[in-house]
């Protein structure tokens, strides 16, 4: 797919310190009117951009960028409002004739822009109601008389996904399967997706080297100045990966070798997390990377040619 007939629609995707925002902006260098969109859910974040790996000032005078330094840290920015602002730039882009390159690891956050997926509401009283059923086939019989294309979409022995069903169809008296086709289908899309794809020593590696190279730069102030804001910081931005585990330090709760031992254990989890969602979308073309993730460039440039 094209937009306004010029170049295709393409997302890049891949796990934390995959190297998707370098192979991003050597694209950007050298395709004409190619903008980069970021989906990344701890990037919309202002003062934080060491630890979530922002593009440089040089990156974005020379390539535009969006979704970037929407809301303060102690704001919060759910993922509906992410959806609508997204789209917004997306419309701009067309009308300027532009073309976008999704770019992120948030698999969900892409989900909304490339599937159009609503996400429902949380219904804590109707959930708790729904969880005191110990019996999950009485759940799903449940589940079958509300919405019977959301109960043929779930297996029989999924409490979570059944009581999520129910929750949303009782809680916003409209069928779960209305929201959409849901996270277990792939549709068609007018985006090309592309996976950047390592060897999982060589991630462990490259998240390694990528802490060392943000604390030399200065994270740790960083999160300092956060942890010192009169206005506080968010649930969500707290846990970004790295900051909550120095949050933790600057509370005493950790000393510094263990706050960022721990901050490298679960980013490695993290990305193990990524690879398993990412794996389950047939649609995504893998590049299978060796040495340098600028090995994706020349075939991501054929697209463009």
């Amino acid at each position: 797919m094209t937009l306004n007939g010029t170049h295709p629609l393409l997302a890049l995707v891949g796990t934390t310190a995959s190297g998707k925002s370098y192979v991003a902006m050597e694209l950007a260098k050298s395709v004409t009117g190619l903008e980069i969109i970021s989906v990344d859910s701890m990037q919309i974040y202002r003062g934080m951009d060491v630890g979530t790996a922002k593009p440089s000032e040089e990156d974005l005078r020379l390539v535009p960028h969006h979704m970037i330094d929407l809301v303060d840290p102690h704001e919060e920015f759910t993922i509906s409002e992410f959806q609508k602002e997204a789209k917004k730039v997306l419309n701009t882009l067309q009308q300027r004739k532009s073309t976008p390159l999704l770019v992120g690891g948030t698999g969900l956050h892409l989900r909304t822009i490339i599937d159009n997926l609503t996400i429902p509401s949380q219904y804590p009283q109707a959930r708790s109601e729904i969880e005191s059923e110990p019996d999950t086939e009485k759940l799903y019989t449940q589940l079958q008389d509300l919405d019977s294309l959301a109960a043929s979409r779930i297996e029989k022995n999924n409490r979570r996904r059944i009581v999520r069903a129910l929750e949303v169809t009782v809680g916003s008296e409209k069928k779960f399967s209305s929201y959409g086709p849901g996270l277990q289908q792939y549709p068609e899309s007018e985006y090309k997706l592309y996976g950047l794809r390592w060897s999982r020593e060589a991630i462990d590696r490259r998240i390694l080297e990528r802490y060392e190279w943000q604390l030399k730069n200065g994270f740790f102030d960083e999160v300092q100045r956060l942890s010192q804001s009169s206005k506080g910081i968010s649930r969500t931005a707290s846990q970004a990966l790295g900051y909550k585990q120095f949050l933790e330090h600057l509370r005493g709760n950790l000393s510094f070798d263990e706050a960022l031992e721990k901050a490298i254990i679960d980013t490695k989890k993290f990305a193990r997390k990524q690879e398993r969602w990412f794996r389950r979308d047939p649609r995504i073309n893998w590049i299978e990377i060796k040495q340098d993730p600028l090995e994706a460039v020349p075939i991501l440039m054929k697209e463009y040619r």
